[in-house]
């Protein structure tokens, strides 16, 4: 039975509100779950967080990427705000993890466009994500695992819709995201703990 805060698009990806209080919970058992799937396959857990700090709706996985170098100091993250991973260079960065770090398991996390009423909702699931797909890029595919926040609506002028996008919700989403991988992470490897302002502002109502 599906709790009442998630849907299930398909039996390997579940849709969660940002705005539900059990969703960081609900974000750390599945990468809990990744987690140990790597673990009994030997395999390195890699982070890559795609997008571009140029765009306010694209800043999702840098914003993530760079609070996760706080949160997860002991797995190797790729893409942060001082170093972003997007069309440009993801096909290089790939080729780097897969040199140095053969045997890895990569969660991948990138913001995406959807319908109004999923706006705010974080998807977590099994399998790769395409990123890019929203503003029609050919890019190649992208994790083990996939994390992805519908940041707003698409269908029409992605690349304004990203821009203009509010940044309070991509912090907030970022913020979610980051601490739920950095928990479900911590429950094998434990890092030290950093809790984000948006988080600690919940936390202090």
């Amino acid at each position: 039975m599906l709790n009442p805060f998630f849907s299930s698009d398909s039996s390997l990806e579940l849709k969660l509100n940002m705005n539900h209080p059990q969703t960081i919970f609900q974000i750390s058992r599945q990468i809990e779950c990744f987690a140990l799937q790597a673990h009994e396959s030997s395999l390195d857990i890699v982070i890559v967080c795609i997008g571009t700090d140029r765009s306010t709706g694209d800043a999702l996985g840098p914003l993530t990427g760079a609070k996760l170098q706080l949160l997860a100091q002991k797995h190797p993250v790729f893409g942060t705000l001082d170093d972003p991973v997007h069309a440009t260079n993801l096909v290089t960065t790939l080729e780097l993890i897969h040199e140095k770090i053969p045997h890895s398991f990569i969660i991948a996390v990138d913001a995406c466009l959807g319908k109004l009423a999923s706006v705010g909702s974080v998807t977590i699931g099994q399998g790769a994500l395409k990123p890019g797909a929203a503003v029609s890029k050919e890019l190649p595919s992208v994790g083990d695992a996939h994390i992805t926040g519908i940041v707003n609506v698409g269908g029409f002028m992605e690349h304004l819709v990203l821009q203009s996008t509010r940044l309070s919700i991509v912090m907030k989403m970022a913020d979610i995201i980051a601490n739920g991988i950095a928990l479900g992470l911590r429950k094998i490897t434990p890092p030290p703990l950093y809790v984000g302002p948006y988080l600690a502002e919940r936390q202090a109502r």
